[in-house]
């Protein structure tokens, strides 16, 4: 234990390597962290760069044309019917019943 100016300077500077060499630690941890960090962005940026090649255009099926316009009429169809409810509903009734007692 130092007891005097001089013996505390002393005592310090004995002391430094201690305290540098956690602290070297401490840095070298921090930088063994980022340099794992920069590994994964450069692999998942790898990641991205895969690219499959591009599709060959198909021709045009007649077959599936004639189900697409099979589907079309179809809902065609079922719109029109949705609009004659709607019009069957909004029509007021035939008969009026007016009974006076």
């Amino acid at each position: 234990m130092a007891v005097g100016a001089i013996g505390n300077a002393i005592f310090v500077n004995q002391m430094t390597a201690n305290v540098s060499s956690v602290q070297n630690a401490h840095n070298n941890r921090i930088d063994f962290q980022n340099m794992v960090a920069q590994a994964a962005m450069q692999e998942k940026d790898e990641k991205v760069l895969e690219v499959r090649p591009a599709e060959e255009v198909h021709e045009i099926d007649p077959d599936r044309e004639r189900e697409k316009n099979s589907a079309d009429q179809e809902t065609a169809r079922s719109q029109h019917d949705e609009k004659e409810e709607e019009e069957e509903e909004k029509s007021p009734p035939l008969h009026k019943l007016d009974i006076k007692v």
